[in-house]
């Protein structure tokens, strides 16, 4: 890794079209100006490795198939929503009143 020291104003060239210039610093905040040709992709760092790590989870079958399977049992395990809970299921053969 090249290692530069720029003041505000100055300049690095790479190549012949990649222009980086240094515009603006405040405290530990440097802007930096980024001149390249629009085939040329300028990305940051932390994106791209954010990116990555979504992409990587979202593509992990494990986590998610096991949150699955385990709702499901959860779901099947807890009696149904319209179910009485004083009914005992001991067989009243009365009806219902409407």
């Amino acid at each position: 890794m090249l290692v530069l020291s720029r003041r505000v104003g100055e300049s690095l060239v790479i190549g012949d079209d990649i222009v980086i210039t240094i515009l603006e610093q405040r405290g530990d905040i440097v802007r930096v100006g980024v001149d390249a040709p629009r085939h040329i992709q300028v990305r940051r760092q932390e994106l791209l490795t954010e990116v990555a790590e979504t992409n990587r989870a979202a593509a992990s079958p494990r986590a998610n198939a096991a949150d699955l399977v385990a709702r499901l049992a959860a779901r099947k395990a807890a009696p149904p929503a319209d179910a009485n809970p004083a009914d005992d299921g001991a067989g009243d053969s009365t009806p219902p009143a409407p």
